[in-house]
């Protein structure tokens, strides 16, 4: 980072990093909590999750304001322009990262009341394991502009994908072999694609972490494995 004139320039930059890093400990922490609430069946933790949103909003509005400030008054080039438009990239990513993560939340009232096997939720558990790994790994990279951790999250973005898509596929066929499933997996794919999604939030910082550090876009294009679109499961799978 270069040196500044204006000591003020540097807190401002600093108050940014500090309100992404408020905001991604938010998110993380929505996202723990709204898997464990839909493993336990958790509605008190659940709405616990929907109201964090709100905090989350609220930071997200003042980075915008923040960033947009900073760009009109000290017209900052180079790298510091990056950094202010970079925040502003990430704290939508988190933003959205929350409301996905409380319409989890949503799903998981909707369900508390339904008796079904545990084994169905686990497969969205692994999933959601493993995108709350992405996510924290990502927002480390962030904080210390590490391209090449932003890299590895990034290419795992497809192996996402493929667990979705395989998991789309085995919460149809419960849902062919008794009629009785059909709400509760229902709901459950679309936790599955909340899930999912956040997965592609966390590429989108990474792509960001690499604009920030280098000026450019990533080449190459984004892994995406999702053929859930396309997915069908025969009636001989249901047996």
């Amino acid at each position: 980072m270069s040196e500044h004139i204006v000591t003020s320039y540097d807190n401002d930059l600093d108050d940014l990093r500090r309100s992404i890093s408020e905001m991604g400990g938010v998110a993380e922490k929505m996202m723990a909590d709204a898997s464990q609430a839909l493993v336990r069946r958790d509605t008190v933790l659940a709405q616990a999750v929907i109201a964090a949103d709100k905090r989350l909003d609220v930071l997200q509005r003042e980075i915008e304001e923040r960033a947009v400030l900073l760009i009109a008054r000290r017209q900052p080039l180079a790298i510091d322009l990056r950094e202010t438009i970079s925040a502003i990239r990430v704290s939508g990513d988190l933003e959205r990262i929350g409301d996905l993560a409380k319409n989890i939340a949503k799903r998981v009232v909707a369900i508390s009341d339904q008796a079904q096997a545990q084994k169905i939720v686990l497969g969205v558990q692994h999933m959601s394991d493993l995108v709350q790994e992405q996510l924290k790994d990502v927002l480390d990279a962030y904080a210390s502009r590490d391209t090449k951790s932003a890299h590895d999250v990034w290419e795992r973005d497809g192996a996402i994908d493929a667990l979705y898509n395989s998991l789309f596929r085995e919460l149809l066929t419960y849902m062919m072999e008794d009629p009785r499933n059909i709400s509760f997996c229902t709901h459950l794919l679309f936790c599955a694609k909340n899930v999912e999604r956040i997965g592609d939030h966390t590429t989108n910082i990474a792509e960001t972490i690499h604009y920030l550090a280098t000026g450019e876009t990533l080449a190459i294009e984004r892994p995406k494995n999702d053929a859930s679109n396309y997915a069908t499961v025969s009636p001989g799978t249901a047996a």
